[in-house]
C-alpha cells in the first residue's frame, strides 16, 4: 500500500488502520500529487490511497497519470464534502475503485464508521479488475434536452442495483436509455448522500432520459431515472392515486443503506410481470434476494458478466436468478427492448 495525504494527522491514521486488517502492509507515504506519482513508480505498490485535495499536484491529476502510466487499484480517501462531490465521481470515471469519505469529526462513531468503510474498499480493491473503457465520439446528449410533454404514470419498472464500480457503469448505462423508454427507472448505488446527489446530476447532464435523485412521496413516471438518494432506503408504493416513492431510514441491510434487497421486493409487489432487474458490478450480494423476488413474479432479470464487472460479486450471486448474463456494453438495449413489451403486461 501506499499511502497519499499531505496531512500528517491523516497519513498516521490510516497507516494505522491498514496495518491492522491483517494482509496490508504500508510500504510508503506521499504528501503530494508529484511525491505520490513517484512514489507509484519507485515502490511499485499494489494499491494506493490518494487524497483529491493536495498541493503542487491535485490527486485528480495524480489519478490520472497513475492509470494512465502504471495503473492499479486507488482508493480515493477525501473530504466529505459538496465540493469534493464532482472531483470524486471523476476520479471513480478514471478508474479509481472506491471512495471513503474521511470522518466528518473526532466523534468515536465517526472514526470507527471511517475504519469500517475503509476495510471495505481495502478488500474490494484487492478484488479489483481494471478495465479500460471503450472510447465514445461523444455523449448521447449533444445540447440541451428539449422540452417534453408531462410525465405519464409509469406501465413498466427497472431496479438497476450497483457498487464498487457503479459509477462508472452507471454512465455507460444510463446515457444510452432513450428518452421515450417504457419504463420508469430506478437505481441504488451505495454512496453517501453528498455524491449521490452530484452523480444524479452528472448522469441528467449526460443522458437523453430525465435522471433525478428520488424524493419521498413523488409520483412514479414513465420515462424518468431515479437515483436512491446515500444514506435512505427507497421503495415504492401504491397509493389511491397511483405508485409513489417512499424514502426511509430503516436499518442497513448487507451493512448499506440504501439496499437493492429493499427496492427490488417493493417493484416486484408492485409491478409483477412488468418488473425488470439489473444487478452490476460490486462487492457484496446485494441484489441477489431482490432479483430473486422479480424473477418469481415473471418479471425479467439480468446480471452483468465478470469480465466487464471491476468487482463481480454482486452479479455472481444474483447471476443464478438472472434470466440472461451480459456484458456492460449489451445491458442498455436489452433492457429497453425489454421494457418495451413488458409495458404492455399492466401492474395490477
Amino acid at each position: 500500500m501506499l499511502v497519499a495525504d499531505d496531512s500528517d494527522i491523516v497519513r498516521a491514521l490510516l497507516t494505522e488502520y491498514i496495518s491492522g486488517y491483517g494482509g496490508f502492509d504500508v510500504v510508503g507515504e506521499a504528501a503530494t500529487g508529484y511525491q505520490a506519482i513517484r512514489q507509484v513508480h519507485d515502490l511499485n505498490p499494489d494499491i494506493v490511497t490518494l487524497d483529491l485535495d493536495m498541493p503542487e499536484l491535485s490527486g485528480l491529476d495524480a489519478l490520472g497519470y497513475i492509470m494512465s502510466e502504471a495503473p492499479r487499484p486507488v482508493i480515493i480517501v477525501s473530504s466529505q464534502t459538496q465540493s469534493m462531490a464532482d472531483p470524486a465521481l471523476r476520479a471513480m470515471d478514471y478508474g479509481a475503485v472506491e471512495f471513503v469519505p474521511k470522518p466528518l469529526s473526532r466523534a468515536p462513531e465517526e472514526i470507527e464508521l471511517f475504519r469500517r468503510r475503509l476495510g471495505q474498499a481495502l478488500r474490494a480493491a484487492a478484488m479489483a479488475r481494471l478495465l479500460r473503457r471503450p472510447a465514445r465520439s461523444q455523449s448521447p446528449r449533444a445540447g440541451p434536452r428539449a422540452a417534453a410533454a408531462p410525465h405519464p404514470p409509469a406501465r413498466c419498472a427497472i431496479a438497476i442495483a450497483s457498487s464498487t464500480g457503479g459509477p462508472r457503469a452507471l454512465s455507460d448505462v444510463v446515457p444510452q436509455l432513450p428518452r421515450d423508454i417504457a419504463a420508469a427507472v430506478f437505481i441504488v448505488q451505495h454512496m453517501p448522500r453528498l455524491f449521490t446527489t452530484a452523480l444524479a446530476r452528472r448522469l441528467d447532464e449526460m443522458s437523453n432520459v430525465e435522471v433525478c435523485e428520488a424524493v419521498s412521496g413523488a409520483m412514479v413516471a414513465e420515462g424518468v431515472v431515479y437515483l436512491a438518494p446515500g444514506g435512505r432506503h427507497m421503495e415504492l408504493e401504491r397509493t389511491t392515486d397511483g405508485v409513489r416513492i417512499s424514502l426511509t431510514e430503516a436499518p442497513a441491510l448487507w451493512g448499506v443503506r440504501p439496499a437493492a434487497d429493499v427496492l427490488f421486493p417493493s417493484i416486484a409487489r408492485i409491478y409483477g410481470p412488468a418488473s425488470i432487474g439489473v444487478v452490476l458490478t460490486g462487492m457484496g450480494r446485494d441484489g441477489a434476494e431482490g432479483l430473486r423476488a422479480i424473477h418469481e413474479v415473471g418479471g425479467w432479470t439480468v446480471a452483468q458478466d465478470e469480465s466487464s464487472s471491476v468487482i463481480a460479486s454482486m452479479p455472481r450471486a444474483a447471476a443464478e436468478h438472472a434470466d440472461v448474463v451480459l456484458p456492460l456494453g449489451d445491458i442498455a438495449g436489452e433492457i429497453t427492448t425489454r421494457a418495451s413489451v413488458r409495458a404492455l403486461v399492466r401492474p395490477s
